[in-house]
């Protein structure tokens, strides 16, 4: 992002949130929703920040769940939206599942990411890898609050 002053331009950072979420502690998952909600309140698109918290609980949690190692969140603000990453230290992929009746309320974060974000993925890192999404102001404002609660009941129904 850059700021024009006295017909220079300044190069003005991203607001960005990054935490390192410790191995298997799961206070982290609302403590990360709490930091993401303030950085949004920042960016000032809070039709943003449920499905935004939605998706971040669901990939921190899946960090903090499947993998036997600490964590990192980043998210960062930037003119095209937001990007949130949490980068874990385990090689093997996620892959979005439709989950077993009898599963309860487990195999549906990545369903949910896939049909929320406006882009999502994994990149590799030498150890470990990285999962993201991104959300821009298109996709906010065609996924309201209301459209975010039908996908999590149709993803429970499955």
């Amino acid at each position: 992002m850059e700021e024009e002053t006295d017909g220079t331009a300044e190069r003005i950072p991203a607001p960005q949130l990054r935490r390192r979420l410790h191995r298997a502690d799961l206070r982290a998952v609302p403590e990360a929703r709490r930091a993401l909600r303030e950085l949004l309140r920042q960016w000032g698109s809070p039709g943003c920040s449920a499905v935004a918290e939605l998706l971040t609980s669901e990939l921190v949690t899946n960090a903090l769940v499947h993998t036997d190692d600490d964590a990192v969140l980043t998210a960062t603000v930037g003119p095209r939206g937001l990007r949130v990453e949490v980068r874990d230290f385990v090689a093997r992929r996620p892959t979005p599942r439709v989950p077993a009746a009898d599963d309860g309320t487990h195999g549906r974060g990545l369903i949910l990411v896939e049909a929320l974000a406006a882009d999502w993925g994994v990149r590799p890192h030498a150890v470990g890898k990285a999962v993201w999404f991104e959300l821009t102001e298109d996709t906010t404002d065609t996924t309201d609050t209301a459209d975010t609660a039908d996908t999590v009941e149709a993803v429970d129904a499955a």
